[in-house]
């Protein structure tokens, strides 16, 4: 079937071919004559069937010039102007492919309610991508892309029979949550695979920074990310045994718009009410960030490229310290920072973030995707879209810590 752009050029061109004919066929006098059996000589065509349009019977004729191709589907029976026409065909092919530009790719993506894996459907979908989310649909859906109503744990064959050209999983915390879906994606089909995994599937007696070969898993009861860091490691395990062409990538920690975890916007409370800030300590311990829409980027990189590397480490290639981090967050919010230090107080009380420094190595990300989004422009970002949206993120209670139990505590104004 011809694309429709062509058909209306095809029309357009009409009356340049009927011109032509007018010209060379059997309108032009006895020059009309003389270039049909010049056309004849020249070219020896065989005798064929050509179709005349404004008698609207089927008669014999020549083959038209050049090739030996019948004079059909021309105004007149002339073949120069079919000529024309086959000889611009291509061009008139080209052009309506480039006003199509890329074809959209299918893109599955499981969650899509909540800030990652929403902000993932909303980057591909805004791409002009053919976007479908899997969720149960029990909150908010976006606009623009299209909803598999189901838990994921019970798909059925929601799936079958379906293709996309990535699927995106946001939400795998575990084997089973790996096991349900590639259950599901065996009726289906797809192209390439790409997990979200974590930072949190290194332990912390490994060296610094974390290499994408180091070792995984706890190493004892006392780990920072417990529970949840066992549901990564088994995850990932799931994902290499059972899924073909997967790729897996372990962030840090994300922030951005959408972000509905109360880090960011902790601070930013603190800073519209004008606070001292609480600094954990001498606010000297690092930490390592990466902008959500930096993690699309990379994920668009890993899809279009398939790299041969497949565990990939991501996050910015600078660290900062908390009590940078505080003063980036409060000149997003345009107030200045005072500080006040907390010593000996459970640090996760009053602040977003675990008493716990580490680095990833991002060497291999960085030679796919060079440039990241500097910290700070990427938290005043932040700021306004938390200012918009603030209904959507739910505070902590640690403002009302530092307010009942704070006092107490050894504190120092600096």
């Amino acid at each position: 079937m011809l694309y429709s752009p062509f058909a209306s050029l095809f029309l357009l061109f009409l009356p340049l071919c009927k011109w032509i004919n007018d010209n060379n066929g059997e309108n032009g006098g006895e020059n009309s004559e003389n270039s049909r059996q010049n056309i004849e000589s020249d070219w020896r065509g065989a005798p064929g069937r050509w179709f005349s349009m404004d008698r609207g019977i089927e008669q014999r004729g020549d083959y038209g010039v050049g090739w030996g191709l019948p004079a059909m589907a021309v105004p007149h029976r002339g073949s120069v102007g079919v000529s024309w026409f086959i000889l611009c065909y291509p061009l008139l092919w080209f052009a309506s492919k480039k006003k199509r530009g890329k074809v959209a790719r299918r893109i599955l993506v499981t969650g899509g309610t909540v800030f990652v894996s929403k902000y993932i459907a909303r980057y591909f979908a805004d791409l002009g991508e053919q976007v479908v989310v899997l969720n149960r649909n029990t909150k908010e859906q976006l606009e623009g892309v299209a909803v598999i109503e189901a838990d994921r744990h019970a798909l059925g064959n929601v799936l079958s029979g379906q293709h996309f050209d990535a699927v995106i999983d946001v939400t795998a915390y575990n084997a089973q949550d790996v096991d349900d879906l590639a259950h599901a994606l065996d009726a289906a089909s797809f192209d390439t695979y790409v997990m979200i995994s974590s930072s949190a599937v290194y332990p912390t007696t490994n060296l610094q920074p974390f290499v994408e070969n180091g070792r995984l898993g706890l190493n004892s009861k006392h780990e920072v990310w417990g529970q949840y860091s066992e549901g990564k490691v088994a995850a990932e395990r799931a994902v290499l045994e059972q899924i073909a062409n997967a790729y897996i990538i372990r962030p840090p920690y994300l922030y951005g718009p959408m972000n509905n975890i109360y880090r960011e916007a902790f601070v930013f409370d603190c800073a519209d009410a004008e606070r001292a800030f609480r600094l954990p300590g001498d606010g000297k311990m690092r930490l390592q960030f990466f902008h959500v829409r930096d993690l699309c980027r990379f994920i668009d990189v890993i899809i279009a490229q398939q790299p041969q590397q497949h565990v990939f480490n991501v996050g910015n290639p600078e660290l900062v310290s908390v009590r940078e981090w505080v003063e980036l967050c409060y000149r997003a919010a345009g107030k200045p920072l005072e500080c006040v230090a907390v010593h000996n107080v459970p640090q996760r009380s009053f602040f977003p973030f675990y008493d716990y420094q580490y680095e990833l190595d991002v060497r291999a990300q960085r030679e796919l995707m060079p440039e990241t989004t500097p910290l700070a422009e990427g938290l005043r970002e932040s700021y306004a879209w938390y200012s918009a949206h603030r209904n959507e993120v739910v505070p902590k209670p640690y403002m009302k810590f530092i307010d009942e139990e704070l006092p107490a505590a050894p504190a120092s104004v600096r």
